[in-house]
Parts: C-alpha cells; sequence; structure tokens
C-alpha cells in the first residue's frame, strides 16, 4: 500500500509539469505556502515600477529612435530595493485607530514572491497603452484635443476589454499550458537565477473613410480573411505528413502578430537578431540543452537590461546636452531616399519632386 501511494504522488507531481519542453527546464514546479507575499514592500515597489516604467516608456516612445524599456529592468532594480527595505525598515506592527486591521512595514527577509509580484506590476506599466496612440494622433497630426477625463475614460476602457477577453476564454489563454510566451521564459530564468545564486482608424477618421471601397486602404480588408485562412494549410499538412514535425512548429499568428512588436530598427538590426536567435534557440538547444536551460535566458535579460540602462544614461547625461556621438552605420533615421519628404496627395506640386 505504502508503494503504491508513493508512485500515486510521483504521478501527480509528473502530470503536474508542464507538457512544454523549454518551459520544463527553465520553470521549477515546487512551491513554499509560507513565503509573504502582499507586503508593505511589495506595495510600494509595485506601484512605483509601474508608474515609473508606464512614464518613460511613454516619454521614450516620442523618440525618433525609440527605446523600451522591459520589465526586466524593473525585476533587476527591485531585488537590491527590497533587500535595502528589509535591513532598514522597523518590524513593529502599525494598527488602524478603531479597527482589527494592522500590518508590518517589514515582515522579514525579502522573498521571491514579492519580487514576481513586482515584476507583474512593472510588466503591465511596461507594456503602454494603445487608447494613446488614439490621443497623441489626434492632437498632432488632426488638430483634436480630446479632454482629459474623455481620454482617461477611452485608456481604462479599452485596457478593460482586453483584460475582460483574458477572462471570458480563461481556460483557452491562461489556464491552458500549451499557451506560453518564451519572452516569460526570460523573465523565470532571471527569478532562479537572482534567489537561489544571488490608433486613429477607428477613433478620429472611422472605418468607413478609411477601409470603404473607393478609400486608399479598402484592398486591406484581404488580409482579415488571410489571416482567418493561413492557419489552416499548416494544419492541412501537418495531418497529412503526420511524421514532419517541423510542420506544427510554424505558427501563423505568430509569424503575423511577432514583427508588430519590433522596433523600427534598420536590417543590420534584425539580421543580427535572427542570427542570435537562431543560433542559441535551435543549435545551442539541441546540441546543449542543459547549458540553454541554465544560460540562455539569463544571458537573454542581462543584454536587454544592459541596453536599457546605458540608453538611459546616455539620453540624460549626453543626448539632453546634445552630445551624440559617432554617426554609426543604422543609427541615422532617415530612409536613403531623396523623395521621402515629397508629398504624396494627387495634385500637389513641390520643388525637387516629382507630380503624384
Amino acid at each position: 500500500m505504502e508503494g503504491s501511494s508513493v508512485e500515486h504522488d510521483d504521478a501527480e507531481e509528473v502530470n503536474d509539469d508542464s507538457p512544454i519542453e523549454q518551459v520544463r527546464l527553465t520553470v521549477p514546479i515546487s512551491d513554499d505556502p509560507s513565503e509573504p507575499a502582499l507586503t508593505f514592500r511589495t506595495w510600494v515597489l509595485d506601484l512605483g515600477s509601474c508608474i515609473i516604467l508606464s512614464f518613460v516608456n511613454q516619454f521614450f516612445s516620442y523618440r525618433t529612435n525609440q527605446l523600451s524599456i522591459s520589465s526586466v529592468s524593473a525585476q533587476i532594480a527591485s531585488l537590491p530595493l527590497g533587500k535595502l527595505m528589509a535591513a532598514i525598515l522597523p518590524t513593529k506592527e502599525i494598527r488602524f485607530p478603531l479597527t482589527r486591521w494592522s500590518f508590518s512595514l517589514n515582515r522579514g527577509p525579502s522573498a521571491l514572491k514579492e519580487h514576481v509580484l513586482i515584476t507583474v506590476f512593472a510588466t503591465s506599466g511596461s507594456t503602454g497603452v494603445y487608447a494613446m496612440n488614439l490621443i497623441n494622433t489626434g492632437k498632432v497630426f488632426y488638430r483634436r484635443s480630446i479632454h482629459p477625463l474623455a481620454a482617461y475614460l477611452l485608456v481604462i476602457t479599452t485596457q478593460m476589454i482586453g483584460y475582460g477577453w483574458a477572462g471570458v476564454f480563461r481556460k483557452l489563454l491562461v489556464d491552458s499550458p500549451y499557451m506560453w510566451w518564451p519572452t516569460n521564459l526570460v523573465t523565470v530564468s532571471l527569478f532562479r537565477y537572482v534567489f537561489y545564486n544571488a490608433s486613429i482608424i477607428w477613433g478620429v477618421i472611422g472605418p468607413k473613410n478609411m477601409f470603404a471601397k473607393e478609400c486608399i486602404y479598402s484592398r486591406m480588408n484581404w488580409f482579415f480573411l488571410i489571416g482567418l485562412l493561413a492557419p489552416v494549410p499548416v494544419w492541412l499538412l501537418s495531418r497529412k505528413f503526420p511524421n514532419q514535425k517541423w510542420i506544427s512548429l510554424i505558427k501563423m499568428p505568430i509569424i503575423f502578430k511577432g514583427p508588430g512588436n519590433l522596433l523600427p530598427a534598420r536590417s543590420v538590426n534584425f539580421i543580427m537578431w535572427g542570427i542570435v536567435g537562431l543560433f542559441f534557440n535551435f543549435y545551442v538547444y539541441k546540441r546543449y540543452k542543459a547549458w540553454w536551460a541554465k544560460h540562455t535566458c539569463v544571458l537573454s535579460a542581462a543584454l536587454d537590461a544592459g541596453v536599457v540602462f546605458c540608453a538611459v544614461l546616455m539620453f540624460f547625461t549626453l543626448q539632453t546636452y546634445d552630445i551624440v556621438g559617432p554617426s554609426w552605420v543604422g543609427l541615422e533615421a532617415n530612409d536613403h531616399c531623396y523623395f521621402a519628404k515629397c508629398p504624396t496627395a494627387r495634385g500637389v506640386r513641390a520643388s525637387g519632386c516629382p507630380m503624384s
């Protein structure tokens, strides 16, 4: 009986693991229920990282060479701050008058779950708000200002729609172990490292003026149909050739959506990103899986955070004083085309430009 009980427990533990190999190599399934989570430290660093990252990313989004600061930066910076607060804050209980409620400024050493919650808040702030594009474009290009209260309601409602759809499809988008994103492995790997090792279309112009039959963007409607049908050939081929496992790895939604998250960089950047990504996530993963599981995601986080910290430092110490340094290949924000600034409307004449 004891042997069967042990086997049953082992089976439950195995079934609790992820069916994705990359996730199994990176994410542990162990848990410590005694670790504190919602502490005073958590709320202070949560709100601070969320507010700061949302402001900084929105600020840098107006640059010609846009800079995006990921939550990895807050993840790295919040660890020493959490340990500092654990070392200097008093442990005395603070009680609310006339209630039984109380809390402590310091519930002991900084815990992993606190760090995870801080990173979650930082991620929600670093991703930005899509509705800001509507507000900015309407004001800059169409001279249409929106009342602050209306702008606030627009931002909140559009964000809540996204969270609402995630809740409606929770079983498919949240609970399913097959819905994973490689970027999250970088965050989880950094946790394991740190504690055990130290649009204007819909808002201003309107869809009729953009996609109606007589308008310039009317042919874009076909892409909705293409996006709907694109996964079907991949599915049919995977069923027809089940031994060709690589076919099932073709994810058309990722191919279409993934480039939308890329920064407006030059071709040399994309080439280098592709080479590095293929080398580590195909060759190294296939030949040296243990090394990949231990170092790849941490290396990605280190490179990401290093670029961000240096970029912010150089902006405030050099670029704000008009010190831009040497002109590197790919740094100039132009298309190297003499006609790039020419008008495109029909019948408009400009010196040195061809007639539209």
